[in-house]
C-alpha cells in the first residue's frame, strides 16, 4: 500500500495560469503543478525567493488531481494604467506607477474557472525532503494565507486534508468528504455537477489499468520563479460517468 495527502479544493472563482500570450491571461481547467507547488509553499512558509527551499519541495512531490465538477469559463475584461516606459526610471509601487506624469491603458482579458470542484492527491518521491505529515500540518496551519491560483481567489470550503494508505491512485482520489452544503444531492443541484469526472497524474500512464487515457504536456513545471519560465511535463488524463 502506498500513503497519500488528500484534500479538497473549492473556490467560487479559481485561476490556474496557463501560457500566457499579449493581454490574455488564459486558465487551465485542472489545478496545475506550479499552483500546487505554490500552495504547498505558501503552506509551509517558505518565501518566493527561498529557490533552494522551493526546489527541494518540487522535487518532492507529485501530484494527482480528480476534477469531481466541471467548472464554467469567466473572461474578466481588464483595463489599467501604466506609465510609458522609461530605461532611466523603475517603479517600485502601484503609487510610483500612478503619479507618473505619462500614463497609458493597456488592455487584457483574465479567465478563471467557476464552482470547480478538485481532489488532489499528493505522493512523495524518492528525492522527497519533506513528510506528508508535515504538508497535512501546513495546510491544516498555513502560514501564508492560501489561494485558488491568485490572491483574488480564495479558498470557500476547508481543506481538510488527510493522510490515506491505499493499493492504488484511483482509490486515494476517490476518498469521500463531507458534501459542500447539507447534501451531495444539493451540491449535484447547484454545482451543475453532470456525473463526469476527470483524473488528472503524473508518473505511471498505466495507473489507471483499462482507460482511455490521453497523454497531454502542458507547460507548468516551474523552473525559475523570478523569471516565470515553465518546462513542460507528461500529464495523463481520462474521464468516467459517475452516478449523481
Amino acid at each position: 500500500m502506498k500513503a497519500y495527502l488528500v484534500f479538497r479544493l473549492y473556490g467560487p472563482l479559481a485561476s490556474w495560469g496557463a501560457p500566457a500570450v499579449g493581454g490574455d491571461r488564459p486558465t487551465a481547467a485542472q489545478p496545475t503543478r506550479s499552483a500546487l507547488l505554490g500552495l504547498l509553499a505558501a503552506a509551509l512558509g517558505i518565501e518566493r525567493d527561498k529557490e533552494d527551499a522551493l526546489q527541494a519541495l518540487q522535487k518532492s512531490v507529485s501530484f494527482a488531481v480528480k476534477q469531481t465538477v466541471p467548472s464554467s469559463l469567466m473572461r474578466d475584461y481588464h483595463t489599467a494604467q501604466v506609465p510609458t516606459h522609461s530605461n532611466k526610471i523603475t517603479h517600485f509601487t502601484r503609487k510610483s506607477e500612478l503619479e507618473s506624469a505619462h500614463l497609458n491603458t493597456v488592455l487584457s482579458s483574465r479567465d478563471y474557472r467557476c464552482d470547480g470542484v478538485w481532489i488532489i492527491a499528493v505522493s512523495l518521491t524518492s528525492a522527497a525532503s519533506v513528510t506528508l505529515e508535515q504538508l497535512q500540518r501546513g495546510l491544516l496551519n498555513p502560514v501564508y494565507s492560501l489561494y485558488l491560483g491568485r490572491k483574488s481567489c480564495p479558498l470557500a470550503v476547508p481543506l481538510q486534508p488527510k493522510i490515506v494508505k491505499t493499493d492504488n491512485l484511483k482509490d486515494a482520489l476517490d476518498s469521500a468528504f463531507p458534501p459542500l452544503t447539507r447534501s451531495e444531492k444539493e451540491d449535484n443541484l447547484w454545482l451543475g455537477a453532470n456525473g463526469w469526472v476527470t483524473y488528472y497524474w503524473e508518473g505511471d500512464k498505466h495507473a489507471f489499468a483499462g482507460q482511455n487515457v490521453i497523454t497531454t504536456h502542458p507547460w507548468d513545471d516551474p523552473v525559475n520563479r523570478s523569471r516565470w519560465q515553465f518546462k513542460q511535463r507528461p500529464m495523463h488524463q481520462f474521464s468516467t460517468q459517475e452516478s449523481v
